[in-house]
């Protein structure tokens, strides 16, 4: 029998207020763990995936010749990326990032390095530390063994890129951003500790402890001041209390009248000097006075935090008295907003978005697990299994009674339920055992899990904006219109064929849905080969072998003998299968993710999936699109830009991207899954080839970008994704950029995670390689919105009322003084556009604002699988494509929540180290193509 545990507050109580008792323990609120049937089959997505994304440039230095970078032989097992900010040096020129002293000797001469200098000051050099310490970290040794050793991250704090102007192409205008400035006086904050005995870890009951300290000493002791309390461990006053150490004695009652004291200690910690975020919001300061910006959120936070009304999660805010949504399964839905305090060029913003989650319904615990369970279950035992009951001793003497005989002499209560298992709320050393139907789950509890499937102010910032054009998109000559100009971000394919047409001369076809007859069946198929061959495919319009009817069950030996029918024929023929149909029902379960890890791990064949709604009912558009999927599955290209941009078009250049899924919430043991893709056919940007791996549970930074091993015949031998994954020789490429994301928290951390590996890995490609850098993070988990000045004015806005693709913001909300920017690339098809947050963590080409604005927007026209432009760069895109695929390649298991784990789980060593099970490889003629699209 499988299980689901939701912890959530139960509150114990009868009429007239009074609570009942807990079996061993007084009532009150309780930690509950309920086991309840089995979530029915597919209510849940399959997997939770965090977005990350970033971009980096690598130039190859000026005067070095080096050859193509089209490689796609690489290893599918090796996988790494960069997402980090690259070290800048010290030079001569104004600087674009790097370490607080200086920077690598090796790097100096290419005047690259330096601090952000204050808008509107002279330059100015840093402190001055030893050369030793500058190398320390980004030396390379090449040795015959090609073997690198772990340099230790530096200690120095670094610099990130400076701004290097603001943009000035395309449309000017002025939009409206869910920002509001603010003003913060020049006196310091004032921080104290607070230490409460006994100690409390519940942050409400924190709240409720200082909340009746203000009430009773504000007047005295005190001394009138108003605190602001982040609930845990600071108070932060706007001006010194009348004394540096105080305990205070409070009294709170609960919910069911029991008192309970508390003693609270507050300390003088020291000040918080708001001078220094001054400083930094004019650009005279580089350091992030972190301490500042911490105090001053708190306090905004103090007003919906102390206030009953809403009921805080996060940074969020949620509204106890509003409108809740009922959804499925004993859950709610709660209306709220977000807020942040964020530095801009403006000045100190807060950043406020609306928000919504779900709560867990205030029920009692019968009508809950009923809504749970999603069935009747007034009569009956919950589980098949033999009830075991429970009787426990009630006095010295060891009187041993049941749950049942306890409520009935104690409180009169006749325990309706005899069947149902107690809720156990104690310890496993001392447990609890209180009956279901005397209990009510406690309001304001958040559902953290996955989902089932089934305003504050008008008065927001003006923001400067522009609207950057549109890139003319290239298409074949053979074509009636061999260029195309978007229109809001859309095309279409009419009069165009691919710049470079795939071919499919072989091909089978395999129906896994019921609904859909033979005729239905080989009349799409006919269909869709037309289509291909209009838009400048080589399609053969009959399949290898006729198309097979099967169920969805019998997968793995359809697929495969099939397969083998098809090849039987081929081979005679010296021929190879080009491609797999298959057609699945709308609700396929763990159908597809299985047919894509057999296809592309076992068999070594692209497939394309359709669902039966999109057979029973062709249409052109659909048509389409699996047309444009289908092209580069088989090592087309569906369209490019026209235009040359620099500096992509000056020298050799690799984009990639790099993105890392997790885990579902309460999956603690699945590996998470790490994609890196890389672009083979410069200049036109267009193909990309890609890796995958696992890596352990939730780790944040791809591993496998460099690695070293030992060979018992070469010794100690270097590799990875750089080496061995994308580039055949160093010389493959003068230019290299990456693509990934990742928290603003973590900027510097990974800095000295990847960017050394990158060094390291390009060093052991060939003597002296060193290609420049340019690294961006591409955030779109952020809470900025942007919003047209006049819905109805069609200049600045679609029809929607959403801003225009293309709408770029680098100035007024952005950082202060380094080099980022919202761009809005795609049309919102429903609700509000979410632009997309470029921040430059490393930049070795010196983009100019205009450059990389320019560059990113044009490459989201350049999008594989549809007609439109999308929301970020399309190599994070293939990126998440290619890694939510390698979580179907991890062999079938069913987690206690019903979700898809694999076999591919983390395991744990004698010594305590977690190791993964590598993903099944891919077959080489797999590799070679965008399988994943």
């Amino acid at each position: 029998m499988e299980k689901h545990h939701i912890r959530v507050f139960v509150e114990v109580g009868r009429k007239g207020g009074e609570g009942y008792h807990g079996v061993g323990q007084s009532g009150g609120f309780r930690n509950l763990f309920m086991d309840g049937k089995r979530f029915s089959e597919g209510g849940f997505p399959k997997a939770v995936f965090r977005r990350r994304f970033s971009v980096i440039v690598m130039v190859r230095k000026k005067g070095t010749d080096s050859a193509g970078g089209e490689s796609s032989q690489f290893h599918d097992t090796g996988v790494g990326s960069g997402r980090g900010r690259g070290w800048v040096p010290q030079s001569k020129q104004p600087g674009r990032g790097g370490y607080r002293s200086g920077g690598p000797l090796e790097y100096q001469s290419r005047g690259k390095g330096g601090p952000p200098q204050p808008r509107g000051s002279s330059s100015r050099p840093p402190e001055h530390v030893p050369l030793t310490e500058q190398l320390q970290h980004l030396s390379i040794k090449q040795e015959a063994s090609q073997a690198i050793q772990p340099v230790p991250p530096p200690s120095k704090p670094l610099w990130f890129p400076r701004r290097p102007g603001l943009g000035c192409e395309g449309t000017k205008f002025v939009v409206k951003a869910n920002h509001f400035f603010a003003e913060f006086p020049n006196k310091d904050l004032y921080q104290y500790d607070v230490i409460t005995t006994p100690e409390v870890t519940l942050r409400r009951v924190n709240r409720d402890v200082m909340k009746q300290l203000v009430n009773l000493y504000k007047c005295s002791d005190l001394g009138e001041r108003d605190p602001a309390y982040d609930r845990r461990k600071s108070l932060y006053t706007a001006g010194s209390l009348p004394f540096e150490s105080k305990e205070f004695k409070v009294t709170i009652s609960s919910d069911d009248r029991r008192e309970s004291e508390f003693k609270v200690m507050i300390r003088l910690a020291g000040r918080t000097e708001l001078h220094r975020l001054r400083q930094f919001l004019q650009g005279d300061q580089v350091d992030v006075p972190k301490d500042a910006l911490q105090a001053l959120d708190i306090v905004l936070r103090e007003l919906p935090a102390t206030d009953t009304r809403y009921c805080p999660v996060g940074r969020s805010f949620y509204f106890r008295d509003e409108l809740r949504k009922d959804l499925d399964q004993g859950l709610q839905a709660w209306r709220g907003f977000y807020q942040s305090t964020r530095p801009t060029r403006r000045g100190l913003s807060l950043n406020i978005d609306v928000s919504s989650t779900a709560f867990i319904q205030p029920l009692p615990v019968i009508e809950f697990v009923t809504n749970l369970l999603n069935r009747n279950v007034s009569s009956g035992p919950l589980y098949d299994a033999d009830r075991v009951k429970v009787s426990f001793p009630v006095d010295e003497r060891g009187t041993q009674k049941s749950v049942v005989d306890y409520f009935s002499e104690t409180y009169g209560i006749t325990i309706q339920r005899t069947q149902w298992p107690c809720l156990q709320v104690g310890s496993q050393q001392r447990p609890i055992y209180l009956p279901m139907e005397v209990c009510k789950i406690v309001d304001g509890q958040r559902y953290s899990k996955r989902l089932n499937e089934k305003q504050i102010t008008e008065e927001l910032a003006l923001v400067n904006a522009r609207i950057l054009p549109a890139p003319l998109l290239k298409y074949n000559d053979t074509g009636k219109q061999k260029n195309c100009l978007p229109l809001v971000g859309q095309w279409n394919m009419k009069d165009k064929k691919m710049v470079e047409g795939g071919t499919v001369n072989n091909w089978i076809c395999i129906n896994f849905c019921s609904k859909v007859g033979p005729k239905l069946v080989q009349h799409f198929c006919f269909e869709l080969a037309r289509t291909c061959r209009i838009y400048g495919m080589e399609f053969t319009s009959r399949p290898v072998i006729p198309p097979f009817d099967a169920s969805p069950d019998q997968v793995e030996e359809v697929l495969k003998t099939q397969y083998r029918n098809a090849m039987n024929k081929l081979q005679r023929q010296n021929n190879a299968l080009d491609l797999l149909i298959a057609i699945l029902p709308d609700n396929n379960g763990f159908l597809y993710g299985d047919l894509k890890r057999i296809c592309e791990t076992d068999m070594g064949i692209v497939s394309q999936c359709c669902l039966s709604k999109n057979v029973l009912y062709i249409k052109g558009p659909n048509l389409t699109n699996v047309a444009l999927k289908i092209n580069v599955k088989v090592g087309g290209s569906n369209t490019a830009l026209a235009a040359a941009i620099p500096p992509v078009s000056d020298g050799r250049t690799i984009i990639f991207g790099a993105d890392v899924t997790h885990p579902s919430p309460g999956e603690d043991s699945s590996p998470s899954i790490a994609a890196v893709v890389a672009s083979q056919d410069w200049p036109e940007i267009t193909k990309y080839a890609a890796l995958v791996c696992t890596q352990a549970h939730r780790k944040e930074v791809i591993q496998d970008l460099y690695k070293t091993w030992q060979d018992p015949v070469r010794g100690i031998v270097s590799g990875g994704m750089i080496k061995y994954g994308f580039f055949r020789r160093a010389s493959s490429s003068n230019s290299f950029q990456l693509l990934d994301g990742v928290s603003e928290g973590q900027f510097s951390h990974v800095l000295h995670e990847e960017l050394d590996d990158i060094r390291k890995a390009s060093a052991s490609l060939e003597p002296n390689y060193k290609p420049t850098v340019t690294f961006i993070v591409v955030q779109k988990r952020h809470h900025t919105r942007l919003f047209a000045e006049n819905h109805n004015n069609g200049k600045f806005a679609d029809i929607k009322g959403n801003i225009l693709p293309g709408t770029v913001v680098d100035s007024d909300i952005c950082h202060p003084t380094e080099f980022d920017f919202y761009l809005c690339s795609h049309a919102g098809i429903m609700g509000t556009s979410r632009p997309a947050h470029y921040h430059v963590l490393w930049d070795e080409n010196n983009f100019t604002a205009d450059a990389l604005q320019t560059l990113t927007n044009n490459l989201c026209y350049t999008y594989a699988r549809c007609t439109r432009s999308v929301s970020i760069v399309p190599p994070a895109y293939y990126a998440h494509l290619a890694a939510f695929r390698g979580r179907f390649y991890m062999e079938r298991e069913t987690s206690e929540s019903g979700s898809r784990l694999g076999s591919s789980r983390s395991t744990r060593g004698s010594d305590g180290s977690v190791a993964v099970r590598p993903l099944p490889a891919l077959r080489e003629n797999v590799k070679r193509v965008m399988f994943y699209c």
